[in-house]
C-alpha cells in the first residue's frame, strides 16, 4: 500500500471553509481519479494555530504507478483549483508512504 500524504497549514480566517470544501468537493475530485481507494483526514494536535491549522489528508493507492498516474494527470490541475478558490491563505507539502509489512 501507498499513501499520498498531504500536509496542509490553512489560515484560521479560512479554516472551517476550507474544510468543508474539502469533505464535500475536494477529496472527492481526487478519488474520482480512480487511482485512490480510500482516504483519511487529520487535525494536527499539539501545534501553534496562531498562523493557522495544519491538517494531513491521506488518499491510499494499490501502487505506486497508481500514485504517479495521479501527478502526471491529476495533480498539477486539483493544485490550481485550489489557489484559485484559497489564494495565498494555505501552504502544503506532499509526501508519499509506503506501508512496512
Amino acid at each position: 500500500m501507498f499513501v499520498y500524504n498531504i500536509t496542509i497549514k490553512v489560515d484560521n480566517l479560512i479554516a472551517d471553509d476550507w474544510l468543508q470544501w474539502q469533505k464535500e468537493i475536494n477529496i472527492q475530485e481526487v478519488l474520482d481519479s480512480g487511482l485512490f481507494y480510500d482516504h483519511g483526514i487529520f487535525r494536527l494536535l499539539d501545534q501553534d494555530d496562531t498562523e493557522g491549522k495544519t491538517f494531513v489528508i491521506q488518499y491510499f493507492a494499490h501502487s505506486r504507478k497508481d500514485y504517479e498516474r495521479f501527478v502526471q494527470y491529476h495533480a498539477a490541475t486539483l493544485f490550481e483549483k485550489a489557489k484559485e478558490k484559497w489564494g495565498h491563505h494555505f501552504i502544503t507539502f506532499q509526501t508519499l508512504l509506503q506501508a512496512v509489512q
